[in-house]
């Protein structure tokens, strides 16, 4: 899948995602806003309450794309037959699409009122989403192959270049800016101390100081747009590096720490979503079929 490609297909998800909150909102605002008593004089009640046609159908909708999205995504990532097939980070991806737009459905199917087992399973639906996107941030945090593959310490410390050689070699600068410029890339990194917000702020404004310090040195060197753009690159994607190595550590333990969070609410939601369904069957509720 090419870059453009890959920006447009998320650009599509999460069009969806909001297109679909901004359609049920509009068709459905004069009832979801009144009280539970006031409901059934709407005219839309019988088709908008979570027995109704609409309401029904997205209850079922939002938990066929819920069960989908789990399912696809454990059965790609566990089941070595299907480690071919296609990217981990685009099925990831599409996981975390159908596991958002799944709930925003189910939302919509409760009428925003539920009690009862069904309140445990929706606000367990509710911390499954909230860590997912706190899971999909620490993932992106930790390096990976292009397959989606975790890379390890020694891997990523491979794909260093050696900075001080290269600049010295391709490009003629003087040597007090060549240490200068070799010293910022090699005591960029983190010491990972305080919390993480901190950290990550920290970072930016020292990132921010280094690239400013070594645009500087190359202007002094009156080296062309063209050259000062390459080094620059070369600088970010050295300094980045720094960055993930210092991380790779810390992201892993807290990626395994994440797991034991995401995957007991994950149960817990689609244990009492079977019982729910199963107790709607029982009761002889039924949508168009």
């Amino acid at each position: 899948m090419s870059r453009f490609i890959h920006i447009l297909s998320l650009v599509l998800f999460v069009l969806i995602v909001l297109i679909a909150i901004a359609v049920l909102c509009y068709y459905g605002f004069t009832y979801y806003h009144l009280n539970v008593e006031e409901r059934f004089y709407h005219p839309d009640h019988q088709i908008l309450k979570p027995s109704g046609i609409v309401g029904h159908g997205l209850g079922i909708i939002g938990s066929l794309l819920i069960i989908i999205g789990v399912f696809m995504y454990m059965v790609r990532k566990r089941i070595a037959r299907f480690s071919r097939i296609g990217i981990l980070k685009y099925w990831l991806e599409f996981h975390i699409f159908l596991c958002s737009l799944g709930p925003v459905l189910i939302l919509f199917h409760t009428a925003f009122k539920f009690g009862g087992i069904v309140s445990i399973s929706f606000w367990s639906m509710v911390a499954v989403v909230i860590s997912g996107i706190i899971g999909r941030f620490i993932y992106i945090q930790i390096p990976r192959t292009i397959e989606g593959r975790e890379l390890s310490l020694l891997e990523v410390r491979d794909t260093k270049t050696d900075v001080g050689a290269l600049l010295k070699k391709e490009y003629n600068l003087n040597e007090e800016s060549h240490q200068i410029i070799v010293a910022s890339v090699a005591g960029n990194s983190d010491n990972n101390s305080g919390l993480l917000l901190f950290r990550l702020l920290r970072k930016m404004a020292k990132d921010r100081k280094t690239y400013k310090k070594i645009d500087s040195e190359l202007k002094r060197n009156k080296l062309s747009q063209a050259k000062r753009k390459k080094i620059k690159r070369l600088v970010i994607h050295e300094i980045t590096l720094n960055r993930k190595i210092d991380r790779l550590n810390y992201m892993q333990k807290l990626f395994k720490y994440w797991h034991v969070a995401h995957l007991p609410f994950a149960l817990v939601m689609l244990v009492i979503l079977l019982i729910h369904v199963a107790v709607t069957i029982i009761f002889g509720y039924k949508w168009i079929f």
